[in-house]
């Protein structure tokens, strides 16, 4: 039997409250799997946004360079 069909012979023996508690946690599991690959994405967004400027030539500036001062 697949795998498929042993998740659905047990599910199907749950009481209906047993199911809504799967599907919610189905749901949970659906969602931090979202955010983990959001993550990754803007990590790897971000670092390719980056890449190669640590070999730039970027002005250190100071507090000097500051035309206006916020207090």
């Amino acid at each position: 039997m697949s795998i498929k069909g042993l998740i659905n012979q047990k599910i199907e023996n749950l009481s209906e409250s047993e199911q809504m508690k799967v599907l919610n946690l189905i749901d949970i599991v659906q969602q931090e799997n979202l955010k983990t690959e959001n993550q990754l994405w803007s990590q790897f967004s971000l670092e390719q946004a980056m890449k190669g400027l640590e070999n730039d030539l970027i002005p250190e500036y100071t507090e000097a360079d500051l035309i206006e001062k916020w207090q």
